[in-house]
């Protein structure tokens, strides 16, 4: 393939892959883990202060890198900042990860990065989780940058190439605790490459005169970047220290996952076909069957790639094998966390789609596997378009995890009503009683209103009669007196499957509620 028709059939994807991760943003309710990370920059947006939490939140690089976005766009006003804002980073870095498929394209040749792009820019799960404000598409990114840093290192030893596997890896282990896990199984497939069968042709890097400065460049790198990062630019001294201390945390916490306990085939399984309630069949199918060929044709008899290509996606192989294995094994499992190793396996599907194409000997046979890769490549493309623009929020989408209900939207659209009629406006007091799972993500949505509180129980709470609006959840709900209900107007809201919320409404504004709403001829909300 030429170098002009590669760089336009790229260019072409990369830009598909942009309009897909980053077009309507704003359509999702804000997940509760989104939330909660966006009220976690707060500090940092309108005080320049960020403190890392070793129980809760993960790493900085969400917080820090969110920044010149939100400032550019919202300025330091936190009740400016809106969901497209926050979710344009995880999008851009999602996208970017094309990008990062260029390092290696001296060795692979064109058509296995060209596939592997079209195939990472149309995969509903890479294109969904690019669209969170969480974590896990910039470790992706980071991981990424890590493996392909190595690669090129390991092909041709070098300081620039040590140095940028040094800040890749900074970087990934400041995003999240996980990065760990791509650190051992990058590790895992560093050694293999000097080992049959996955030994690659590459001069002998312990012959390299400088390889023992390399070592120490790339480990300062990565040890400066995370210092930098977790001690908030050296303003709190205990953060780096209390990265290392989170593992046990964690580490209890992935035991005991309770409703994020799934079997060790949770993932592949979604991969590979899901459906419900009579929903669309979703299904990564194309991606794990091109990547079995790809693993297959690494090792087959007769071998027409290059043994610079061949060792890349060996390398590869041995990357996504122990990173499966180790994110499968754990108990605690969340859809999100499948994005760093099935990186690897949309890597080896690059290389699977190039083998089919190239195999046949006759020019116009390459044609028939390129039409049905294409074909099968568009129900790939309209699964992420069903999953992000139409079920982006139904339970009948296997991406959709603890999901928030649009009903939710209806609730906060009915507290700005009520806010509006209120003589103090967003200034009348309501008080939410509720567990901190059914909280989430009313600290987002309702950000600007100034008198709002948060307790566990109604004790806690105090008076209620002082309050303007309540929201309680199932538990509370049940233990308020009937002398407050007879008091109030009660809705029930959808909050995400299977948990309600409760609104009770001072009657007095309820009357003035209504009468606007008789007015202006509007329907009431059942």
């Amino acid at each position: 393939m030429k170098k002009g028709v590669f760089g336009c059939l790229f260019l072409l994807i990369l830009t598909g892959a942009l309009v897909f991760r980053t077009a309507a943003l704003h359509r999702r309710p804000m997940h509760h883990d989104e939330a909660n990370q966006a009220v976690k920059f707060k500090d940092l947006l309108e005080e320049g202060r960020y403190v890392y939490d070793r129980t809760d939140h993960h790493g900085p690089t969400l917080y820090y890198l969110s920044l010149p976005l939100a400032l550019i766009r919202s300025g330091t006003d936190f009740t400016a900042l809106t969901e497209t804002t926050l979710r344009l980073l995880p999008a851009l870095l999602g996208a970017g990860v094309l990008l990062l498929l260029l390092i290696p394209v001296r060795d692979t040749g064109r058509l296995p990065i060209l596939c592997a792009g079209f195939l990472l820019a149309i995969s509903p799960v890479m294109v969904t989780f690019s669209r969170f404000y969480i974590q896990e598409t910039l470790l992706l990114f980071f991981g990424a940058g890590l493996l392909t840093s190595i690669w090129r290192y390991v092909r041709a030893p070098s300081r620039g190439w040590a140095l940028s596997a040094g800040l890749f890896a900074g970087f990934a282990y400041a995003t999240k605790e996980t990065s760990v896990i791509l650190f051992f199984a990058l590790a895992a497939a560093f050694l293999s490459a000097y080992f049959p069968p996955f030994k690659i042709p590459s001069p002998d890097m312990l012959k390299h005169p400088k390889w023992k400065t390399h070592f120490p460049l790339a480990a300062g790198a990565a040890l400066l970047t995370t210092v930098v990062l977790f001690s908030s630019f050296f303003t709190h001294r205990q953060g780096p220290l209390d990265s290392i201390l989170s593992f046990p945390s964690y580490l209890s916490r992935a035991e005991g996952a309770g409703m994020h306990v799934h079997p060790w085939y949770y993932y592949i399984g979604m991969l590979t076909r899901s459906r419900f309630e009579g929903g669309p069949v979703w299904s990564e199918g194309l991606i794990l069957g091109l990547a079995l060929i790809g693993a297959v044709s690494l090792f087959a008899k007769k071998r027409s790639a290059s043994p610079a290509r061949l060792g890349f996606f060996r390398f590869v192989l041995v990357y996504t094998l122990f990173s499966t294995a180790i994110f499968s094994l754990i108990p605690y499992k969340t859809p999100w966390n499948c994005l760093p190793f099935f990186f690897g396996f949309i890597l080896l599907a690059g290389q699977g789609s190039a083998f089919l194409i190239e195999r046949p000997q006759k020019w116009w046979l390459k044609g028939i596997p390129l039409i049905l890769i294409l074909v099968l490549g568009y129900n790939l493309g309209r699964q992420s378009y069903l999953a992000n623009f139409i079920y982006q929020a139904d339970t009948r989408n296997p991406y959709v995890y603890a999901q928030t209900s649009t009903d939710f939207l209806n609730l906060v659209q009915r507290i700005r009503d009520l806010a509006s009629l209120h003589a103090q406006k967003k200034q009348m007091l309501i008080k939410v009683v509720a567990g901190p799972y059914e909280t989430w993500p009313l600290p987002w949505y309702l950000r600007d209103f100034e008198q709002i509180g948060y307790w566990g129980g109604l004790e806690e709470a105090g008076s209620l009669a002082d309050a303007a609006v309540v929201i309680t959840d199932k538990k509370n709900t049940e233990m308020l007196p009937a002398s407050f209900l007879d008091s109030v107007q009660s809705e029930y809201y959808g909050l995400r499957p299977e948990v309600l919320l409760a609104v009770h409404i001072r009657k007095d504004l309820w009357d003035a509620f209504i009468r606007t709403r008789i007015n202006v001829g509007l329907g009431g909300h059942d």
